[in-house]
């Protein structure tokens, strides 16, 4: 064959197979045989081979991954990847209905999809071809897991049709049920553990570092949720829509619901038919339908206000309890732990369950060897909901909560008006060590790469690191010859440690790990006491005068500098070069134009996304919120803005500016 037949045939073979992989893995309604598909493939892989001037990244043969070990790549996500409020009463259902309704009327349809239980996606296409694709992370930051994602059939690697340039789709991705029944008999086969559920075999998976490994297990994807900004209709359904006859995967259990009794019923079914899929959900998602009126209804700080998701009851299950453990974390908090008799529960294999505290297991009265009804709380995390007295055995004896701490023996104390124990040895006690050492260098604190959970204790367990500044003491040298570390590992992890030498004081703060100061409260605290020494010598009643510090923060800060080990651990930090001090990341602003107001944007904008105006108020000094109320100080207004939202404004007395306006109040035009 010339290489002209040559290319002409690999063109053809390569549309009719992405044509086949729709049918079959989108539509489910395949044309051809796996035999005339696999023969196809085969004679495609074959001229690809033979002619590899003809090369093509997307092509179908590709799907097969690349044996080649790839650490994922941290990519910031255009647009923040939010989690969905969660109920589980239709009383709580009928509260979010009525306040959309009071919010932007009831001239509005509903949008109910399924809630599936796998891991989230965000997919980016830009000119119809697949970009990238990026896990949930921490909503602000993901992993690129795009070669992983291209080796699943159900994601098309180019689209048809007429698409925006650039867009992201966000999605589910998921393990169905006789895939993960095979993967798991597979395992067991080779002796290794099996999975405990479909949801962390999917999650499993898409991090894995190999990525013809991934192509090896049965991922399907259903897509959800589109972002752009130039999206095709103002209508969400419209838009899945719009991604279907582009070749994109969307359920087709979606449906319109004109009514909150539609809704009802759509949950009502599925409670119920969700046992008949060939995968698992664990509820349903309500979302506003109108893009505009989901612009009015805005976000709260970590989730959209236009969706809920409604989680269906958790499945009860009956088991013996055979013996209870105890786990410290790294504030010294001790978390019995019941060991319980196997037992399936939602699809999953249950052998531990949490206990929470003293009093939880006081209040259930709680024996070894009691039948318990166990049951998942939100489906993720087990726990004892109850004792059947009558089952239990004459030679039970009574839970007692231990009096010493299980990994140094210290005696464990408890804070009045608390409900957990706690370990007060914090100085020498293992598992509060490394648990301050994995705070310190997570991602919203420290960003140290290349060190997790593994590397920390095998750090610890050499010795090598017992203290946060141990690890400014590090050397690659040291860790070169250490398991699962080479050369390259060794010198990205010193490097990135030197690194951290930039991060500013407020996350410093949050990184040294005092109890019950977060990213808020820190930054709070930074903005009053701009050095460690300066607040070391805080008194009580300065603290407190801080806004959100109370008491009890209060108590925990003095504490915290009371102790001999901290002062000594931050007068290291100093002398390594760490930021204990200096200006506060909000000195930083651009200006105080817009000090002490409240900001509320709405509609399309031509200069500058929403995202982007956001940033710019906050920049100023402003509070960007979602919706207009009494504190509203000024509204941005772009186009498409929602009437409501404007006579809202009109009839409150809130200043009205459009993008050039506002441009030019915080001098950016």
């Amino acid at each position: 064959m010339d290489k002209a037949s040559a290319e002409k045939h690999i063109q053809q073979l390569r549309d009719e197979l992405n044509y086949h992989n729709h049918k079959y893995y989108v539509e489910n309604q395949p044309d051809i045989s796996d035999q005339e598909f696999d023969r196809k493939m085969k004679e495609l892989v074959d001229l690809e081979k033979e002619f590899p001037e003809f090369s093509d990244p997307d092509s179908p043969s590709m799907r097969v991954g690349s044996d080649i070990n790839k650490e994922f790549v941290q990519v910031r996500h255009k647009y923040p990847m939010l989690s969905l409020s969660n109920t589980y009463s239709q009383e709580e259902l009928q509260d979010f209905h009525n306040r959309v309704v009071k919010l932007v009327g009831d001239n509005f349809r509903y949008i109910c999809e399924l809630k599936y239980d796998g891991t989230a996606i965000g997919l980016t296409y830009i000119n119809g071809k697949l970009q990238q694709a990026v896990t949930r992370g921490d909503g602000t930051v993901g992993d690129d897991v795009t070669e992983n994602v291209r080796t699943i059939r159900s994601v098309p690697l180019r689209l048809k049709g007429d698409f925006p340039d650039e867009f992201t789709i966000r999605g589910e991705i998921f393990l169905p049920l006789e895939g993960f029944r095979k993967l798991n008999s597979e395992k067991e086969k080779n002796g290794e553990a099996p999975f405990a559920n479909p949801r962390n075999a999917a999650a499993g998976s898409l991090k894995l570092q190999n990525s013809s490994l991934v192509a090896k297990r049965p991922l399907d994807c259903y897509l959800y949720y589109m972002l752009s900004e130039n999206l095709p209709t103002e209508s969400h359904y419209e838009n899945l829509m719009k991604a279907k006859s582009w070749g994109l995967k969307i359920s087709p259990h979606t449906e319109i619901c004109n009514a909150i009794d539609d809704v009802f019923n759509f949950i009502n079914h599925w409670d119920t038919a969700r046992r008949d899929l060939p995968f698992e959900i664990d509820g349903a998602v309500i979302k506003v339908d109108s893009i505009p009126l989901q612009k009015e209804l805005g976000f709260t700080a970590k989730s959209p206000r236009w969706a809920i998701a409604y989680k269906f009851k958790a499945e009860e299950a009956k088991t013996r309890l055979t013996s209870v453990d105890y786990q410290v974390g790294r504030t010294g908090a001790v978390t019995p732990v019941a060991n319980l008799e196997a037992v399936q529960l939602a699809g999953t294999t249950v052998k531990r369950a949490s206990l929470h505290n003293a009093d939880i297991i006081s209040g259930l009265g709680l024996h070894i060897k009691d039948l318990v009804t166990v049951e998942k709380g939100g489906e993720i995390i087990p726990k004892i909901t109850g004792v059947i007295i009558e089952e239990r055995p004459d030679n039970s004896e009574p839970v007692e909560f231990i009096k010493n701490c299980p990994e140094c023996g210290a005696p464990l104390m408890r804070v009045k008006g608390e409900a957990a124990h706690y370990c007060p040895n914090s100085a020498s006690c293992p598992p509060q060590l490394k648990g301050k050492l994995e705070h310190f260098i997570s991602r919203r604190a420290m960003n140290i790469d290349g060190l997790g959970s593994e590397t920390i204790n095998l750090l610890f367990n050499k010795e090598l690191v017992r203290t946060i500044p141990d690890l400014y003491r590090l050397r690659a040298s040291q860790l070169i010859t250490l398991e699962r570390l080479g050369d390259k590992s060794a010198r990205n992890i010193i490097s990135s440690i030197k690194k951290s030498l930039e991060v500013p004081w407020p996350r410093v703060l949050y990184a040294v790990g005092i109890r019950f100061v977060g990213e808020t409260v820190a930054r709070k605290l930074t903005q009053t006491f701009t050095s460690a020494e300066a607040l070391s010598k805080a008194t009580k009643e300065e603290l407190i005068e801080v806004d959100e510090i109370g008491e009890k923060i209060a108590g925990s800060i003095l504490a915290f500098f009371n102790s001999d080990a901290n002062q000594q651990m931050i007068n290291e930090l100093r002398e390594f070069g760490l930021q204990v001090e200096g200006t506060t990341e909000e000195e930083h602003s651009a200006s105080d134009k817009l000090n002490g107001k409240t900001v509320v944007i709405s509609g399309k904008f031509s200069k500058h996304s929403r995202d982007e105006i956001k940033q710019l108020i906050e920049a100023h000094g402003g509070k960007n919120t979602g919706s207009i109320t009494g504190n509203t100080d000024i509204l941005v207004a772009g186009e498409n803005m929602g009437p409501s939202k404007r006579e809202k404004a009109d009839k409150q007395g809130i200043t009205i500016l459009n993008e050039d306006q506002f441009l030019k109040l915080i001098g950016a035009e």
